[in-house]
């Protein structure tokens, strides 16, 4: 429990702390994204550019499929790898909150566990059951927390395969 004004002075600098390293992490996701965006921007434009300049040599309509053939299956791989740079920049940042947020949790149960043996010490008789009630209800909570963290895991590994799986497939081909 916090009674002492150096503790809720630590408390508030840790939480801002925190809140600094989630924003940063969020930023920089940002940033990352903002620069693919417009790196495949720029690329897009080029390769535009490109097809259309190829587009008018064209001679005659025979030459047309050959065209497309040889057009269209570029520009599915560049989609593909902008597709999977998308992916490894949102999972990275993924990670990295997540990581900030399991610290956090682990903390907060920490602090509560000791707010709740120090009520548990100076507490009147007969409000065992309380305070046995209240770390109950925060063992609970902590449980579901961790069931659906590796839930989450699980989801990302099983996503991440599919991702190596069809980009293996792709280079097969």
């Amino acid at each position: 429990m916090i009674t002492k004004p150096e503790q809720i002075a630590a408390a508030g600098k840790a939480q801002l702390d925190a809140t600094v390293r989630f924003a940063t992490i969020a930023a920089e996701g940002a940033e990352k994204l903002l620069d693919l965006h417009l790196k495949n921007a720029k690329i897009t434009f080029n390769e535009s550019v490109k097809t259309a300049k190829a587009l008018t040599e064209l001679k005659d309509v025979s030459e047309m499929a050959s065209w497309a053939g040889t057009s269209f299956q570029p520009s599915l791989d560049k989609a593909s790898t902008y597709a999977k740079g998308f992916y490894d920049v949102t999972t990275a940042t993924q990670r990295e909150i997540t990581a900030l947020l399991e610290e956090q949790v682990a903390e907060f149960n920490k602090t509560v566990s000791v707010a709740l043996d120090a009520a548990f010490k100076s507490a009147p008789a007969g409000s065992e059951s309380a305070v046995a009630a209240a770390k109950s209800v925060i063992d609970a909570a902590n449980s579901v927390y961790d069931t659906v963290l590796k839930a989450t895991r699980q989801l990302s590994t099983l996503t991440e395969a599919n991702i190596a799986a069809a980009n293996g497939k792709k280079k097969a081909a």
